[in-house]
C-alpha cells in the first residue's frame, strides 16, 4: 500500500526538527551581550550630560561599532572614591556582569588621600570581583606633575602595582586625550562634555572589548 504523501511529508521532516529543536530552544551562551558595569565617579554617572552622552551608554555605542554584543550599566557615584566604591561594590556589581570596569580614583587625587591607602582599596575592590569570578579593567587616572612629583609618581604607581599584582588589564588614564583640551571639557574645567565623553568612550572601548575576550 502506498503511504501518504502528507504522512511522507511528516516523516521526512520530523528529522530536520528533532536536530533543530534544541538548537532553537537553547542559544548559545556566546550570542548573549556581554555585560559591563563600570564602578565609577562623576565620570561614570554622568555629571552635568543626559543619560544618553554619559560614558556607559557611549561605551555600549561604541563596543556595538566594534561588533561586540553589549549591555553597559552606570555604577558611578558622585564624589565617590576609591574607599566608597569599596563600601558598595558588592551591590553596585551585578553578579551577572562579564566585565567589571573600576574607574576609581580621580577624587581621591583631588583630595590628595594617601596614596597606600588608594592601592589598598583598588586591591580590596579586585578581590572581591575575582572572587565572584568577575573580570576586572583598571581605569587609572594619571595625576600631573603639578600635585608633585613624588606624590604622582606614587599615585599612578597605584594603580600600576594592583593591576600587576591581580593580572588584570589596565587602562592607565581615563581621560586619555580629554584632560588638557578646554574645548572638550565642561565649564568647570574637569568634567568632560558630550564630545570628550565620545573621545574617551571610543579609545576605551577596543580595551574593553579585548578584555572581554582574553583567555577564552
Amino acid at each position: 500500500m502506498a503511504m501518504p504523501r502528507h504522512t511522507r511529508r511528516a516523516l521526512f521532516a520530523w528529522p530536520l526538527m528533532a536536530a533543530a529543536g534544541p538548537a532553537l530552544a537553547r542559544p548559545s551562551r556566546a550570542a548573549r551581550p556581554k555585560v559591563v558595569t563600570m564602578l565609577g565617579d562623576s565620570i561614570t554617572a554622568g555629571l552635568g550630560l543626559p543619560a544618553a552622552a554619559a560614558l556607559p551608554n557611549q561605551l555600549h555605542l561604541a563596543l556595538a561599532r566594534l561588533g561586540v554584543p553589549n549591555v553597559v550599566r552606570a555604577a558611578g557615584v558622585s564624589g565617590d572614591t576609591t574607599r566608597g566604591g569599596l563600601a558598595r561594590v558588592d551591590f553596585s556589581v551585578q553578579t551577572d556582569t562579564d566585565l567589571a570596569i573600576v574607574a576609581l580614583g580621580g577624587n581621591d587625587l583631588l583630595q590628595g588621600q594617601d596614596t597606600a591607602g588608594t592601592r589598598a582599596n583598588l586591591d580590596a575592590i579586585v578581590r572581591k570581583l575575582q572572587a565572584r569570578h568577575i573580570r576586572v579593567l583598571i581605569a587609572g587616572i594619571a595625576a600631573p606633575q603639578a600635585v608633585g612629583g613624588a606624590y604622582a609618581r606614587d599615585f599612578n604607581a597605584a594603580f600600576e602595582r594592583v593591576a600587576k599584582t591581580h593580572s588584570v588589564p589596565l587602562y592607565p588614564d581615563l581621560i586619555d586625550g580629554v584632560g588638557r583640551r578646554a574645548d572638550l571639557k565642561q565649564p568647570d574645567g574637569i568634567h568632560p562634555n558630550a564630545q570628550g565623553v565620545m573621545v574617551i568612550a571610543a579609545r576605551l572601548a577596543p580595551i574593553v572589548a579585548k578584555a572581554l575576550t582574553a583567555g577564552r
